[in-house]
């Protein structure tokens, strides 16, 4: 009988406050010299007290909202013990038994197995800790404090994920949530975005086997390979007979497998007790409304609302989960139906077919190009009202991705579909004679070898001739 797996994800997001969670320490010291960014109380030193910052817990509240979430009641931080070299203070401040935000959920989309929902179990606040750097070969550390005391949320799911696919589904959709409400940057590559997977395994019918933790995963692709390789390290184990043991697990990105770090703490290591210098907080509905008010729309409230408009699902859950794509997006439709109604799978089609292809191509986000909705906007309708051939506006994309405006193209150029039937007459005329051969095809019965007249006939004008009625005057002329 083949295993199943059982995980739940650990998700530690950085919040954009501007100062550190328990100090007016600056947070953005991406960038800065190590150990630039401290103060007394990130260093520890005795007599600095915490001072808890309003921002990071009504940006903790609102990403608990996004999540489904009760934030209401009292909160409280605790201190959680523990000996690191990148944690001065020798504890973290945590909350443990009342957390900010419980008992919530999301649904997420896998392709090819529906949609599944992963129960929330806490999102509670605390401080980071620092970096330590290994040098290669050196018999040394370096200590960097400036990441200590970071404004830093922890999410913990239940046991609801079952596979890599639909985990990194869900931690997209975490992504687009956090970076909708503005709660964080959510960027695994900076770090402000990171994941431990907890995963065990066991037969149908059978208890839960034990778990093992893999440590701060800073890419989904590295979370997706992980839980795939220690599917498969302890099923071997499992299956010759050994005991899988409550280990700590790194992560080898150029080995792609996990490692030892260290038995596994329980609760009682910590030594958790309220911390003494910060009272509890209590959220009320007043102050949850306010927050409420704040909040910008979900990503799924944008996929709704894109469905509505007749764009297909997959683009739907394609622009809702992310911020740059869909803000364009909306201006472009807006835009659109501001002069004249604009079909919003079209604009989608071109907005993540062409325009996202050229963007990549030039290793370019579309936040930072020239690009105007309003102008593929232009474009699409430029085609739909037939002003311009699909093939004239392929050609029109560079100049359109450089900041021109389509409409002015066409007229300066010249480019306006011709339905003339005279002129298209001609340019058919033209073609059956420089090609005999296949027209006797087509009176023969050939009826696809008309396709052979079509592309001379568009290139004599300029790609500028509507196709159908090409198609039409060809198939009169022929005799079809």
């Amino acid at each position: 009988m083949s295993y199943q797996a059982v995980i739940g994800l650990e998700v530690h997001l950085q919040l954009k406050t501007r100062t550190k969670i328990f100090s007016a320490c600056p947070q953005d010291y991406h960038g800065a010299e190590p150990n630039t960014f401290i103060d007394p109380f990130t260093l520890g030193l005795p007599g600095a007290l915490p001072t808890l910052n309003r921002e990071a817990v009504e940006l903790a509240m609102m990403f608990g909202l996004g999540l489904n979430c009760d934030v209401s009641g009292f909160t409280q931080f605790h201190r959680k013990n523990y000996f690191y070299p990148d944690a001065p203070k020798n504890f973290q401040l945590s909350q443990y038994d009342r957390p900010i935000a419980r008992d919530g959920y999301l649904d997420v989309t896998v392709e090819g197995s529906g949609v599944s929902r992963v129960r929330i179990k806490r999102a509670h606040l605390e401080d980071d800790a620092g970096k330590l750097t290994h040098p290669t070969y050196a018999p040394y550390s370096l200590l960097d404090l400036n990441r200590a005391g970071s404004s830093l949320l922890e999410m913990v799911t239940e046991a609801d994920i079952t596979g890599a696919a639909q985990a990194r589904a869900f931690l997209e959709s975490v992504q687009a949530i956090a970076q909708a409400l503005g709660v964080s940057d959510a960027t695994p590559e900076e770090g402000k975005m990171r994941c431990d997977v907890n995963l065990s395994l066991h037969r149908p019918g059978e208890p839960w086997g034990t778990k093992c933790e893999v440590k701060n995963l800073n890419s989904f692709r590295s979370v997706a390979r992980a839980i795939e390789f220690e599917t498969v390290r302890q099923a071997r184990i499992l299956d010759a007979g050994g005991r899988i043991t409550q280990d700590t697990l790194g992560w080898d990105e150029g080995g792609q497998k996990t490692f030892v770090m260290r038995t596994k703490e329980g609760e009682a290591d910590y030594r958790y007790f309220p911390e003494p210098d910060l009272p509890p907080l209590d959220i009320t509905p007043e102050w949850i409304a306010r927050v409420r008010a704040r909040m910008p729309e979900l990503p799924s409230h944008k996929r709704e609302r894109y469905l509505a408009a007749g764009v297909r699902d997959s683009d739907a859950q394609t622009l809702s989960l992310s911020v740059p794509l869909s803000r364009f997006y909306d201006e472009a439709l807006a835009a659109g139906a501001d002069a004249q109604n604009t079909d919003a799978q079209k604009l989608a089609n071109w907005l993540l077919g062409d325009v996202a292809g050229t963007l990549a191509a030039q290793e370019q986000a579309i936040a930072d190009s020239a690009l105007v909705p309003a102008h593929l906007a232009t474009l699409v309708r430029l085609i739909d009202d037939g002003t311009i051939s699909g093939r004239v506006a392929k050609e029109l994309l560079a100049d359109v991705m450089a900041g021109h405006d389509p409409a002015a193209l066409v007229q300066e150029r010249g480019l306006s579909a011709v339905t003339d039937t005279d002129a298209i007459d001609a340019a058919i005329d033209a073609a059956m004679a420089a090609d005999p051969a296949t027209v006797e095809k087509v009176r023969g019965g050939n009826a696809k070898a008309m396709n052979a007249l079509f592309g001379p006939v568009m290139k004599a004008t300029g790609g500028t001739a509507r196709p159908e009625v090409v198609r039409q005057r060809l198939t009169q002329k022929l005799g079809l």
